[in-house]
């Protein structure tokens, strides 16, 4: 007889909402996790009073009302916006491009003056754009593209704008309103005092083993659930027998801060191409300059931001779905499909970006149909 009815291996969003639907409808569950703490990427860490987003800024959003319920069950979510701002060698703009940005760009005022500068400017690209430069163009202009695009993505992807495909700035949102809320979404919010709190009340009564690396143990642990779903990189689980897929990596440098406050904000986007880093988060803005007790903290925590070219052993964040690693992941799926008790979900497992809200909605589907 198998210990368990499932094995999950990995404690990010995917595997924690797949073990609490399984838990609830009586299934036997282990989850195990290769880090030292459960939460993947999302996880949140607190430091003098300031719960720290160790892998970057997660905004939870959504238009999902099943999906907001959900999260709602375990915790209970502030109403953070956000709201970033933009850094061009000192000048402030305001994101996601709105009347705010075109006032301050041109000193227009009016929706009108707005949409005439951008129609203007987008003239300048003539026939299909041939890469990433001319289709920002085309879609904003000159002004918008040379300050508040060409420098930030060059850092995100470490390449010129023209050697970039067009395909990934399919659009790029231009509000002819005062709206500087960046999510078009109907709920936002970030978990009263962190993520961690809500993986962990999802996690709540379910055996979780920290140190625990599925693939260095895979005959041993596979023999102790009837099934297993596997949130990991899916070239890892093959031994990268058809080659690695490639992602971006993301280097973080946190600073604690004798200070009360650094940049007024939670997210401040550098979009100069000098400027080393990609964007500078002050966590405590998450939760409006808070402790948990609601008191003023007296100091802040910034992490600076480094886009990286993955190399193997790296964290990988962002997958390049370019033609030839979607064919490699494909090439992948086809296997895993062939795995009989193992399934495969999550951002890492379907080589894709997925935003929170979708991730819970995924495995939310894979239980319905299990169980």
């Amino acid at each position: 007889m198998k210990k368990y009815d499932f094995l999950v291996v990995g404690s990010g969003l995917f595997g924690a909402v797949c073990a609490q639907k399984l838990k609830q409808a009586g299934k036997q569950v282990l989850v195990i996790d290769k880090r030292s703490h459960i939460g993947g990427n999302v996880y949140t860490e607190k430091i003098e009073g300031i719960h720290v987003h160790q892998y970057g800024a997660h905004i939870f959003h959504t238009n999902n009302k099943e999906v907001w319920e959900y999260v709602n069950r375990f915790v209970e979510f502030n109403r953070f916006t956000n709201s970033p701002v933009a850094n061009y060698k000192g000048e402030l703009y305001s994101l996601p491009f709105n009347m705010y940005t075109f006032n301050q760009m041109w000193g227009v005022v009016t929706p009108e003056e707005a949409a005439q500068k951008i129609e203007e400017q987008r003239k300048e690209i003539t026939g299909e754009p041939s890469n990433l430069e001319e289709q920002a163009i085309s879609l904003v202009g000159r002004d918008i593209y040379e300050k508040l695009i060409k420098g930030y993505t060059e850092k995100q992807w470490g390449r010129d704008c023209k050697e970039l495909p067009a395909f990934i700035i399919k659009r790029l949102p231009v509000r002819l309103t005062f709206d500087n809320n960046y999510f078009n979404a109907l709920y936002q919010g970030i978990p009263v005092r962190g993520y961690t709190k809500l993986v962990a009340a999802m996690l709540n009564g379910i055996e979780v083993r920290l140190d625990t690396d599925y693939l260095e143990n895979k005959e041993e642990l596979d023999g102790l659930a009837e099934q297993v779903i596997y949130t990991g990189p899916i070239d890892a689980y093959f031994d990268y027998q058809l080659g690695y897929l490639e992602y971006r990596s993301v280097r973080f440098e946190t600073e604690l801060l004798e200070q009360a406050n650094f940049q007024g904000n939670a997210a401040v986007n550098y979009t100069d191409r000098e400027t080393p880093w990609t964007r500078i988060i002050e966590h405590k803005w998450f939760e409006f300059g808070k402790d948990d007790n609601g008191n003023e903290i007296p100091k802040t925590i910034i992490s600076k931001e480094y886009s990286s070219e993955w190399k193997f052993g790296d964290e990988p964040y962002y997958p390049v779905n370019d033609e030839k690693n979607t064919a490699l992941y494909q090439s992948y799926k086809e296997l895993a499909d062939k795995e009989g008790k193992v399934l495969f979900g999550g951002r890492l497992a379907e080589y894709k970006y997925y935003d929170m809200d979708k991730v819970i909605e995924s495995a939310l589907e894979l239980c319905s149909e299990i169980l």
